[in-house]
């Protein structure tokens, strides 16, 4: 199946959370398009799981991210995204519109790969001249 799509964190947290509908059902519509995860949003994922300090929770928790992950291809970092990501970040800093590194590097996956980016986050990734992005307030 070909990539269309690259899920944002947020995304994701909101499907894991249960939090938003909307991203559940996008997902859902979405995955038949081929939709890929990056290996950082992978990342921060993990990062909530073990913030949490109750096992039994942190358990449960990592059971269900494990079981969303597998319905996605894992996107790794590449020498070639990494040069989008020095060439896009330092375009940013000349224009004063930096953004966090980590989604610096989602998006650098996402251009790398062709890809658009599903994220509600658009504060930051509007910043990246030639980002294709679908947030949720476009698909309703």
């Amino acid at each position: 199946m070909e990539l269309q799509y690259l899920i944002d964190t947020d995304w994701a947290i909101d499907h894991l959370r249960g939090k938003n509908e909307k991203v559940r059902d996008k997902i859902k519509e979405f995955r038949s398009s081929g939709i890929a995860i990056s290996i950082i949003s992978v990342a921060e994922l993990y990062c909530g799981i073990y913030y949490i300090s109750e096992e039994d929770k942190r358990k449960k928790k990592e059971e269900q991210l494990e079981a969303f992950l597998s319905v996605f291809k894992v996107l790794s970092i590449e020498k070639a995204i990494c040069k989008i990501f020095a060439q896009t970040g330092n375009e940013l800093k000349r224009n004063g519109k930096c953004i966090d590194n980590f989604d610096l590097m989602i998006a650098s996956t996402a251009l790398f790969h062709n890809l658009t980016l599903l994220t509600n986050n658009r504060k930051h990734f509007d910043r990246i001249v030639g980002l294709q992005i679908i947030s949720i307030q476009e698909t309703i």
